[in-house]
C-alpha cells in the first residue's frame, strides 16, 4: 500500500478485484468488466476554505491536493466509502445502516462478549449460558433454536437517523435498501434466518442460505434481498399483521427503510475441534455453578453493506466454545 504523487490533476489508477483476477485468470474469453465503484476514502471535505482570499478557484485546491491511496486489490480493506448517483437533488439528509439494540432479541453480551454478539458452537456451550447468567448469546450449533429470553439475533435497520423529519414515513424509494452484502469469515461460520420476532413477516428460524462468493482470503459475501432476511419497516404497529411493538422497534429516528436480520451457524471446524481456536483464539475464565470454568474464544467481525448506498458497519462478534 502507498500514497500516490498528487498535485491537483485528475489520477485514475484502476485494478481488479480478486474476483476480477479470478475470472480473467479463466481465460475462457469471457472475462468482461461489467461494474466498477468510486470511493473518497482519503478525503476530508472540511479542507473546503469558501474564505480563501485567492477567490473560489482555491477554495478546494486543498481538496484536490491530498494524497490519494493506490489502488489495490483486497476487497476487505477498500472502498470504505462509495460514492453514489441520486436523481433527486434536494436531498437534506442520506441514509445510514445502524445495529438495532432496543430489545433483548436483538441486544449482544456485555458479560462475557466485552461488547459483541456471542456465538456458542456446540451443545456444551450453549446448555452452560442456558442455565447460567453468561449473557445473550446465539445458539451457532442450532440457530433455529425456539425464542428464549436468553437468545439473540442480529438486526441492522437503515433509513434516516433524524429527528427534523417524522418517522411517521418511509425513506425516498431511492435511497431505500432492498439488498444487503453480508460478509463473515467462512472458516468460523455461516448465516442463517433470524426469529421471525424481529423480522416483518418472517416465519421460519435458523434457515440456511448459501453464500454468493467466497475470495481469495476465505471470506464468504453472502447477498441478502427482501424476504427471509430483509424486510421494509412499518411506520407504525398496524402495519403489522402479528400487532408485535417489536417488529416496529427500530434504531432508526426518522424516516425507516429496510431491517435485516441473521443469525450465525458456527462451522464444522468450530463445532467439532479446538484447532482454530487455539491457532487463531484464546481463553476467557467465567463463573459457572459457582465454579471457574476455561471457555476458547475468537474474535472476528460481520460486516454488513448495503448494496444501494454502499453504507457498510462492522459487527463484532465472538465464537465460545468450553475447554
Amino acid at each position: 500500500m502507498a500514497y500516490l504523487d498528487n498535485s491537483g490533476d485528475i489520477i485514475l489508477d484502476a485494478v481488479l478485484t480478486d474476483a476480477g483476477r479470478k475470472r480473467l485468470a479463466e481465460g475462457d474469453g469471457s472475462f468482461r468488466i461489467t461494474k466498477y465503484a468510486f470511493g473518497d476514502d482519503e478525503i476530508d471535505y472540511s479542507n473546503y476554505d469558501a474564505t480563501n482570499s485567492s477567490g473560489s478557484a482555491y477554495y478546494d485546491l486543498e481538496i484536490l491536493q491530498s494524497p490519494v491511496l493506490e489502488a489495490f486489490t483486497n476487497n476487505t480493506a477498500n472502498m470504505k466509502s462509495k460514492l453514489i448517483t441520486l436523481t433527486n437533488n434536494n436531498i437534506l439528509y442520506l441514509p445510514v445502516i445502524v445495529l438495532n439494540q432496543t430489545t433483548q432479541n436483538v441486544q449482544w453480551n456485555t458479560n462475557v462478549g466485552s461488547g459483541s454478539f456471542v456465538i456458542t458452537v456446540d451443545d456444551t456451550t450453549s446448555h452452560l449460558f442456558y442455565n447460567n447468567t453468561l449473557g445473550q448469546f446465539i445458539p451457532g450449533n442450532n440457530p433455529g433454536a425456539a425464542t428464549d429470553a436468553k437468545i439473540t439475533n442480529i438486526r441492522v435497520d437503515q433509513g434516516l437517523n433524524t429527528l427534523e423529519i417524522s418517522n411517521a414515513y418511509q425513506i425516498d424509494a431511492e435511497l431505500q435498501e432492498n439488498q444487503y452484502i453480508v460478509e463473515i469469515d467462512n472458516r468460523l461460520g455461516s448465516l442463517t434466518t433470524a426469529d421471525p420476532a424481529v423480522l416483518v413477516g418472517a416465519t421460519s428460524t435458523g434457515k440456511t442460505t448459501a453464500f454468493s462468493f467466497i475470495d481469495d482470503d476465505n471470506v464468504a459475501s453472502y447477498y441478502l434481498s427482501t424476504g427471509d432476511f430483509v424486510r421494509t419497516t412499518p411506520v407504525s404497529s398496524t402495519d403489522v399483521a402479528q400487532n408485535d411493538a417489536d417488529l416496529i422497534n427500530t434504531a432508526i429516528a426518522g424516516p425507516r427503510g429496510t431491517h435485516c436480520a441473521f443469525r450465525i451457524r458456527a462451522s464444522t471446524n468450530l463445532r467439532t475441534s479446538t484447532y482454530l481456536f487455539e491457532r487463531l483464539g484464546n481463553t476467557f475464565a467465567a463463573t459457572v455453578d459457582d465454579a471457574a470454568t476455561t471457555f476458547y474464544y475468537i474474535d472476528t467481525i460481520v460486516r454488513v453493506t448495503g448494496a444501494t448506498t454502499g453504507y457498510r458497519i462492522d459487527i463484532p462478534v465472538r465464537f465460545v466454545k468450553k475447554q
